[in-house]
């Protein structure tokens, strides 16, 4: 039988989903800031079936490109960026099944604040939450929280791994599972005796105190993570549920597919536990001569400025200087050269000059593109699906809510009508939707450890130094 295909669509709370295209007279991201844009695309994603709507976000501003964010900021680069979360119970509100996976920093925020507010929004979903970790990467955003700069890479992931044994303690320690009685005539609301105080001493984090929120559907929401460095692969390999991957064609993903079943099955976890997603950009129309029309019309309106401005800060590397009709080659960057590596990827027998690759960057991304009919791309799908041992893709827009739109209403019947694509919701919460089991986290998931069992120590109450005795390659 094949394998079903899930979907998440991609979007962020700003203008744009690449440089340059919201001036697109179809383009309606101006609207980001209106909360109609977002119910309504809430809608539209249900009516395909998505799994979930995917928000992602950032802090801080691509200042690297000249040396200020000038650029970033004519040309609308992820900036104005507005709060995500914020977005969630308005669509939850006018949808029943479609979820929200909202992307949250393990860098900058205080962890239990930041507890309180996914659990909230559990509730407010009905167990239809989802939280992609990150650990940031601008400088800006390091300056804006008062600090001089980014902490070292493998350094952002050693806080994160102690970001979420605090989050863990909260969510699945702090109240047992039968604390909530709701006993008016006893006038009992919560058993003081199940509720516990996590007590937390860490290198980066201290903190004391009850999780603010009573048990929520999922009490941790389906956590997503996308790291592409080893250090990234091995902190997904141990807390991810969801894992997204990007790649320029099926046999480069499938790589790094095998890649992260390994480091899962290295953590004591069930490789086929996790779902993996990969990035991609679908340009569908009712033809193949449609669809490559109109992907001609969205190249018109790319920003060459814009995309330099978003390329230089993924690398952290200033390319004002670059002539652009020289040939893409090598330069005394890494950086550079994996860019170089990318291009060379997608299309191996092209001569790729700067201005080429920055402007195929500037429509697509280094996402790779399916481009045609709706028979077209539901095959170039599957094939995808077969040749990188995918779960789903992570569906990302160049004019919005237009490649939506075509998507659900041309691509999703041909997709059902192939046998790959549900046709109805499941029902219950993400995980169940996702995993077929129960609301919970799995006893093989690390933060099951923190549970309070009458058979296990009180783990939620014990402090850093103490967990830090467990095995090490449970960090």
């Amino acid at each position: 039988m094949e394998k079903q295909i899930r979907l998440n669509a991609l979007d962020m709370n700003c203008v744009g989903g690449t440089p340059g295209l919201w001036p697109h007279p179809a383009d309606e991201t101006l609207r980001y800031n209106q909360l109609s844009y977002w119910t309504g695309l809430a809608k539209l994603l249900e009516r395909g079936l998505f799994d979930a709507l995917f928000i992602a976000d950032i802090f801080g501003v691509y200042d690297v490109y000249a040396g200020d964010a000038g650029a970033a900021f004519r040309n609308a680069v992820e900036f104005p960026v507005n709060d995500p979360w914020v977005l969630l119970p308005a669509m939850a509100l006018v949808t029943e099944h479609l979820s929200f996976g909202v992307t949250g920093t393990a860098t900058y925020e205080p962890p239990y604040s930041f507890a309180r507010r996914l659990s909230t929004l559990d509730h407010l979903t009905g167990g239809r939450l989802a939280w992609n970790i990150v650990t940031g990467y601008l400088d800006s955003a390091a300056r804006a929280f008062g600090r001089n700069g980014q902490l070292p890479h493998d350094e952002r992931y050693e806080m994160a791994e102690e970001f979420m044994e605090v989050v863990y303690k909260l969510w699945e320690g702090s109240w047992e599972d039968d604390a909530v009685r709701r006993d008016k005539a006893a006038r009992v609301f919560a058993r003081s005796e199940k509720i516990h105080k996590v007590r937390h001493h860490g290198h980066y984090f201290r903190m004391e105190g009850y999780h603010l929120c009573e048990p929520s559907p999922q009490r941790t929401p389906i956590l997503f993570q996308a790291g592409a460095s080893a250090r990234g692969r091995r902190f997904a390999a141990r807390h991810a549920e969801c894992v997204f991957v990007s790649g320029s064609d099926p046999a480069a993903v499938a790589q790094i597919t095998r890649d992260v079943r390994a480091r899962v099955r290295e953590e004591g976890r069930d490789p086929e536990s996790v779902l993996i997603f990969c990035a991609i950009v679908v340009v569908a129309d009712e033809s193949g001569r449609a669809a490559e029309a109109k992907l001609a019309d969205y190249e018109k309106h790319a920003s060459l400025e814009g995309s330099l401005a978003l390329l230089s800060g993924y690398m952290g590397v200033d390319l004002s200087s670059i002539d652009l009709n020289d040939p893409l080659r090598s330069r005394e960057f890494d950086a550079i050269q994996s860019c170089v590596d990318r291009f060379s990827r997608i299309d191996p027998h092209r001569k790729w000059t700067f201005r080429d690759a920055v402007s195929r960057f500037g429509v697509a991304g280094y996402k790779p593109m399916l481009v045609g009919s709706p028979e077209t791309a539901a095959d170039g799908l599957i094939r995808w699906m077969r040749e990188a041992d995918l779960d789903g893709f992570n569906l990302e827009y160049i004019v919005n809510p237009g490649d939506f739109e075509a998507f659900v209403e041309l691509v999703i019947p041909e997709l059902q009508r192939k046998g790959v694509y549900k046709t109805a919701y499941a029902q219950g919460t993400l995980r169940e939707k996702m995993f077929g089991r129960g609301p919970r986290l799995p006893a093989s998931h690390p933060a099951a450890r923190f549970r309070q069992d009458q058979n296990a120590p009180n783990l939620a109450r014990i402090s850093s130094e103490e967990s830090g005795k467990l095995p090490r390659n449970s960090r």
